[in-house]
């Protein structure tokens, strides 16, 4: 993978208020991030259901417009949520507002709790997928052609509108959030500019080498798929502190301890530089830096002040 490296960071907005947002999002664009990031849920993940979430896409056009240089997404849209055609027109309409800032992330979707709560129907892994790639398809279309009809499988449009186009021309890249090897892969292969998943950097080796076949079988030049890693970033000289996030992260996502650490950069700043240059090696080109609330502040900053700068080209 020969893309230049980038970082950015998420922020969920579960548990939090809509002033630690804010600020969060304007120290990340201070500090020099690339990117910054909401997520696509109803209901907190990895935590009590019934806590405070505000609705991604909302939350992710008010942060935007309070910024002014980071490109912007939600990491990633679920695309169950929303029938295609609707999240094209969205999308288009935040890009407008941001002045041509927005990634579209978009992934099959994955919670089934709020599928269930709110009567939406969540088909099996492989249907959701299959909707994915139709979803795809859609919006790269709604926002190149001027008229646009589509009938699949899943999805069915006539002589749709998406006007006005986004403002970023072609149009805004499509980031797909997954790690299926057969069928989202080959997804990600055939519509993705960026691809976002987690794992230790062995895990990132082997799907990269998975994907780039994927892209052979239809001809495409894998190098244009910008890679990127989401996970738990924390720096702390402290242990016991690095014991404690790394135990977090195990309970919340029923990991053992050993899985939980292979999946974050939790340390010092030379430690987390190290882990940062495995994944560098084994093909990452994007990094961002999953901060769950009270988001902390004092990570973003010296991450931004010490280690970025030892991987900036």
């Amino acid at each position: 993978m020969t893309k230049a490296l980038r970082f950015g960071v998420q922020t969920p907005p579960q548990n939090t208020s809509w002033q630690e947002l804010l600020d969060t999002w304007k120290l990340i664009e201070e500090a020099g991030y690339d990117t910054a990031w909401t997520f696509d849920h109803f209901f907190p993940i990895f935590a009590d259901p019934s806590g405070s979430c505000f609705e991604g896409w909302t939350i992710l056009t008010a942060l935007a417009a309070a910024t002014g240089r980071i490109e912007v997404g939600a990491l990633v849209t679920g695309n169950t949520y929303r029938h295609p055609a609707v999240l094209a027109n969205m999308g288009a309409t935040l890009d407008h507002t941001c002045g041509g800032r927005l990634i579209m992330g978009i992934g099959a979707a994955w919670f089934e709790l709020e599928h269930n709560a709110y009567g939406i129907p969540f088909h099996t892994v492989g249907e959701r997928i299959r909707r994915l790639d139709e979803a795809c398809e859609i919006i790269k279309r709604l926002w190149s052609q001027p008229q646009t009809t589509f009938a699949g499988r899943y999805y069915k449009i006539t002589d749709a509108y998406c006007e006005p186009k986004p403002l970023r021309q072609p149009r805004p890249p499509l980031m797909i959030g997954g790690a299926g090897e057969k069928l989202m892969l080959r997804v990600v292969a055939k519509h993705a500019d960026q691809w976002n998943t987690f794992g230790s950097p062995e895990v990132f080796k082997h799907k990269i080498a998975l994907l780039q076949e994927h892209c052979q079988a239809i001809n495409r030049n894998a190098d244009e798929i910008e890679v990127s890693w989401s996970g738990t970033v924390h720096l702390t000289a402290s242990q016991e502190e690095k014991e404690a996030v790394i135990s977090g992260v195990s309970t919340a996502m029923h990991l053992s301890m050993e899985e939980a650490a292979q999946r974050v950069m939790v340390g010092a700043v030379a430690e987390v530089s190290e882990r940062l240059q495995q994944y560098v090696e084994a093909g990452v080109t994007h990094f961002i830096l999953s901060m769950m609330p009270p988001f902390h502040r004092p990570t973003i900053q010296q991450f931004a002040e010490q280690v970025m700068p030892q991987f900036r080209r």
